[in-house]
């Protein structure tokens, strides 16, 4: 669990770090294993034959005479490239006596019984080496390479260098392989808010591709179970509402008053339910999205209940552009403000705008729904009141396709309790 805090959420940082974290383990072995074996092997050469050169030059010089001193000397510096200098015993200077290069010192120090000072001079590019012999300070200097190798920063410096070239190379390679799954995953959401998109087209790798031809499929199967059952339901209504228009005619000859009132209410209960189950199995039909103000659409609404004279009420606000089947939103949320207006008598409408979802509240006045019955009521023909009369209320499809326009936007309804008592309807739409 602690681990998967810490990882990637995106599948491009998790990929990037597959490829990276080996990489990355790989060359700190090689570099553990350079500095360890190669490295060691190296300098220890390095030190022991500076100190074998040094330990040649003294011992030549303490066991040759004065006059041909100089001429070893001579010899020495253009053999090795170690400058010589001959300096007074006084300029031996214990003080100039360092920890530095540990591993010449313990080798010159095993080849030579004589006193010496080890320093870095110029800089630190030269190394100097005071030894004392018995009638002179013998001074030699040389580079510092001669005991520190290169390799090191260049080997780092390569190590780095191919680490931030293969970096670029898997960001460029993963962000053309991602780009094709993050198109998916659009076309997806677009399609489930009811926003299609045409150009749509399979890309990238052969997995991806066979789940894109998938997502085609299988949006070409629901437009057609669609279409198939719009095309239905309109051939129904016509069928349905041909013998009901044969019951109007016959109530309008009947004479006795009471049947007549009996059979009117029957037929109205017939033809609002008619209309219910059409308007649920229709849903948005054909509609297409458009770009619209979701503040102005609701404004509208408002001014439709205030002819009424249905108080019903806008609270001040934000406001939002977003794409929307018009009718179906209106559809939706005629349906809730009817509903807050049959239990509540009156409602108010408030619209919040997230970063990238809005809300809208619907509150009214009435009893409620209890916490454990706030699921059943989406259910479709599902009523609270047991009696299907349609006097005291629908035949139970309001909410269910209220809810049922809200997923087709992507979005969703719940339920919740007002905050001044009542019944808080919560409209949830993506941005």
């Amino acid at each position: 669990m602690i681990g998967k805090k810490f990882l990637p959420k995106s599948l491009f940082g998790r990929a990037l770090l597959i490829l990276v974290l080996p990489t990355v383990l790989i060359q700190l072995v090689t570099a553990f294993i350079f500095f360890d074996r190669h490295w060691e092997n190296v300098m220890r050469h390095m030190a022991g034959t500076l100190a074998g050169e040094t330990a040649f030059l003294v011992h030549q010089l303490e066991t040759m005479p004065p006059e041909r001193q100089s001429q070893i000397a001579r010899d020495f510096d253009e053999s090795t490239g170690i400058y010589v200098f001959s300096d007074t015993l006084a300029s031996f200077k214990p003080r100039y006596e360092t920890s530095e290069f540990p591993e010449f010192q313990e080798r010159l120090r095993a080849r030579i019984d004589n006193p010496f000072t080890v320093r870095t001079i110029d800089g630190g590019n030269t190394i100097e080496i005071r030894i004392r012999l018995k009638t002179q300070v013998l001074r030699l200097e040389t580079t510092v390479k001669r005991l520190e190798s290169r390799t090191t920063t260049l080997f780092v410096l390569w190590m780095l260098g191919a680490s931030a070239l293969f970096l670029l190379i898997a960001v460029i390679f993963l962000r053309n392989q991602i780009r094709p799954i993050r198109k998916l995953a659009e076309a997806a959401d677009s399609f489930g808010r009811g926003v299609d998109i045409t150009d749509f087209r399979p890309s990238g790798a052969d997995e991806v591709r066979k789940a894109a031809r998938a997502f085609i499929i299988m949006r070409e199967r629901i437009r057609r179970q669609l279409r198939t059952r719009t095309e239905m339901l309109a051939g129904i209504s016509h069928d349905l509402r041909t013998p009901l228009t044969r019951m109007k005619l016959q109530l309008a000859m009947l004479s006795d008053p009471e049947a007549k009132e009996e059979f009117n209410n029957d037929v109205q209960q017939m033809e609002h339910m008619i209309q219910e189950y059409l308007d649920f199995a229709r849903g948005e039909g054909r509609e297409e999205a458009v770009r619209v103000s979701l503040r102005e659409l609701m404004e509208s609404m408002v001014s439709d209940y205030a002819r009424m004279n249905a108080e019903v009420t806008l609270a001040p606000g934000s406001d939002t552009q977003m794409s929307l089947r018009i009718s179906g939103v209106r559809r939706m949320l005629h349906n809730l403000i009817d509903n807050a207006l049959r239990y509540g008598k009156r409602c108010v409408l408030t619209l919040r705008v997230a970063s990238n979802f809005c809300e809208i509240f619907i509150d009214d006045e009435g009893p409620g729904i209890p916490v454990e019955k706030r699921e059943e009521v989406f259910k479709p023909f599902s009523r609270l009141e047991a009696s299907r009369n349609v006097k005291t209320g629908g035949v139970g499809l309001g909410l269910t396709i209220a809810r049922d326009i809200a997923q087709a936007h992507g979005g969703g309804v719940t339920l919740a309790g007002a905050p001044g008592g009542g019944l808080r309807v919560i409209v949830r739409l993506p941005l």
